[in-house]
């Protein structure tokens, strides 16, 4: 058996790498960029690095490939966003389905998913509680300013948003995102809480997995992603995520994001409808998330040779980190004063029961190649 697993270059492709590789699977990995952080893992048998204009046909040709000389189709796991945008589209779809094994969104499914404004529709028609949206002229202070959909126009994680404490921020930041995106952003309600997320594989709209998280700490400090989240269970989250899912029809993995309001009640952000920057704590918690992945994408190509579903399981409670990001986070809260946060994070990188997101001493390449570049660019990215 054989997975594919396009756009090695991110770090939380590991995981996935990781998973296959010690349930014997083959991993072939492809990626756009020379020597990719996982193509430095034990468990990545193969690298095909392809010329970016011509990575699609480059993906079908290696399938097809694999196809005639193992007589069984691979099951291909698309994983950058731009990647799954162009796999998504319909002619394209139909193509690749004749080659390989896919478990991947519609272009309708993908394109509502990615709207914030859509989201938020989707949301107030599901019963699913939102942040309350303003006009600039009725916006109350402080708010979040951001656009529709900031990955489309290659805005940072960390950069899609601002929170406007004053007219004059208010007005900065929404000229700041119409120059970025030529659309006029969203204005929303300042939700001071936690975050949280509900990570789902769905097939068809039906959710084969659910795993939730909490966020312990992020980097920037200020508001970006998370260095240390936990996992935990919640069945409200978890309905919240299969309404949405049931709705778009969605396939493939997914994360539903929340955030806190002030009375502690989780609201509707938006939703990472493709592989999520926290996935290794899939990993982390032994949730089974690339199996499953793997063993719906492969069943779709191979029908005769299904493979059977696995009871799912996983330990709440346990924390994964990024180790460079959550340094730099606790430099960031110590200098906010948030000395407990800031020990934290410190206390975490000492605690083997906190999984590494990157780092595991039987793998320990990928991460020396990680560190390595980071090191040369002069610090986390």
């Amino acid at each position: 058996m054989t997975a594919i697993i396009t756009d090695i270059r991110y770090r939380m492709t590991l995981a996935i790498i990781r998973d296959l590789g010690e349930r014997g699977v083959r991993v072939i990995g492809g990626d756009t960029r020379k020597d990719p952080v996982g193509s430095f893992s034990k468990y990545c048998r193969d690298v095909r690095v392809f010329q970016k204009e011509e990575y699609t046909d480059g993906l079908f040709e290696l399938c097809v490939q694999l196809y005639k000389d193992e007589g069984e189709r691979p099951a291909l796991l698309v994983v950058g966003a731009e990647t799954l945008a162009a796999l998504a589209e319909p002619e394209t779809l139909a193509r690749f389905r004749e080659v390989c094994g896919l478990l991947v969104p519609t272009a309708e499914a993908l394109s509502a998913l990615n709207d914030k404004e859509t989201v938020a529709e989707l949301g107030r028609e599901l019963g699913i509680p939102v942040p309350e949206e303003y006009t600039p002229e009725t916006a109350k202070l402080p708010c979040a300013v951001k656009p529709r959909c900031g990955e489309r126009f290659g805005i940072p994680a960390a950069e899609r948003y601002r929170i406007a404490k004053t007219p004059e921020e208010l007005a900065a930041f929404r000229e700041h995102f119409r120059q970025l995106t030529g659309e006029e952003p969203i204005i929303q309600q300042y939700l001071p809480g936690g975050g949280l997320g509900c990570s789902v594989i769905a097939e068809e709209g039906q959710v084969r997995r659910a795993i939730c998280h909490r966020r312990i700490r992020e980097y920037p400090v200020t508001g970006g992603p998370s260095s240390c989240c936990e996992a935990f269970r919640d069945e409200k989250l978890e309905g919240y995520a299969a309404a949405l899912m049931e709705r778009t029809g969605f396939s493939g993995p997914c994360m539903v994001e929340f955030k806190l309001d002030a009375q502690d009640m989780p609201r509707l952000l938006e939703v990472n409808p493709r592989v999520w920057g926290t996935y290794p704590l899939t990993r982390a918690a032994g949730a089974g998330f690339s199996w499953e992945w793997f063993r719906l994408s492969w069943n779709r190509g191979n029908p005769e040779k299904a493979l059977p579903s696995e009871k799912p399981r996983f330990i709440t409670g346990k924390r994964m980190t990024f180790a460079a990001s959550d340094m730099a986070a606790a430099a960031g809260y110590w200098k906010l004063g948030q000395k407990k946060r800031a020990l934290g994070a410190i206390g975490s990188l000492f605690d083997p029961r906190v999984a590494d997101g990157v780092w595991e001493f039987g793998d320990m390449k990928p991460a020396i190649r990680y560190y390595t570049s980071l090191l040369k660019r002069g610090g986390e990215k």
